[in-house]
């Protein structure tokens, strides 16, 4: 049985739970269970502190699981990303008093307060910057205004909470963070079917289905607006001068693609969403 950590708490728990359950797979209904067994599918879910799940499943005590990849860098983990799961994405960024930092450099020998003193410690070193890394639990922006730091490294999103706090936004992008699927042992054969189901999740939320009739001397110009993944499915209808037209098409743009097909000719626009998929 493949037995998967998921995260119990925090802004991953949710879209987590979200998408293993649209991929088809049982999880817990009490919020206070720590395991749940899926024998239909073969897997068993423990519920772990994300912090916690890369260095479960680097040490072999689970086969794979849903975590931040700044929380995979920042454990030191053995454990290794497979496949990004697009969703909780968090940039992290550099921020100091306005006007006394402007670029990497300037942090050689400062105190840098952060909660993934892992990551941006290798970061640093790999910039051949040596600074001072005071590592905190949360609310690192304080810790410059409570004389603990001179600089922080945190997520980033508006940087407005930075701003409240008269601080500022220098220095590269440390990293970029996603929700990913890891492990330490990826040729196990349920973890190949887990990321197919996860990602069959993904496309189903990404892309619609769009029917619609369309004369057959514009076909080819429709086809070009829809032209699918592979390619459209082509049928003929009762009325030989028309047929009829199935693509998958990106979500974010179906109002788009259907005012263009309307004013191309087609008609009976129809869009559908998709609930799975495998592609």
């Amino acid at each position: 049985m493949l037995r998967i950590a998921v995260p119990n708490k925090g802004s991953l728990s949710e879209t987590a739970a979200e998408m293993l359950a649209e991929a088809g797979y049982t999880g817990r209904r009490d919020p206070r269970a720590l395991n749940v067994a899926d024998p239909r599918n073969g897997v068993e879910f423990f519920y772990l502190r994300p912090r916690d799940i890369a260095t479960y499943v680097g040490s072999g005590a689970l086969d794979v699981g849903i975590t931040g990849r700044d929380l995979l860098l920042d454990s030191g983990s053995t454990a290794s990303e497979i496949y990004s799961l697009d969703f909780g994405q968090s940039t992290f960024r550099f921020a100091g008093i306005a006007g006394q930092f402007s670029e990497l450099t300037d942090l050689e020998g400062v105190r840098v307060a952060t909660s993934y003193a892992g990551l941006v410690g290798d970061f640093l070193a790999r910039h051949g910057v040596t600074a001072q890394l005071v590592s905190l639990d949360g609310a690192v922006e304080s810790a410059i205004k409570l004389g603990v730091a001179d600089a922080v490294a945190d997520v980033v999103s508006t940087g407005s909470t930075l701003r409240a706090q008269g601080l500022e936004i220098f220095g590269p992008v440390i990293l970029e963070s996603t929700a990913v699927l890891i492990s330490a042992k990826s040729d196990l054969p349920g973890i190949a079917t887990l990321q197919r189901r996860l990602q069959g999740v993904l496309v189903a939320r990404q892309y619609v289905l769009m029917d619609y009739d369309v004369p057959v001397a514009l076909l080819d110009e429709a086809t070009l607006v829809t032209p699918g993944l592979e390619s459209p499915t082509i049928s003929p209808l009762q009325d030989k001068n028309w047929v009829a037209v199935r693509a998958m098409v990106p979500r974010a743009d179906t109002n788009q693609v259907m005012d263009r097909l309307y004013e191309l000719g087609a008609r009976a626009i129809l869009v559908s969403s998709i609930h799975a998929a495998r592609i």
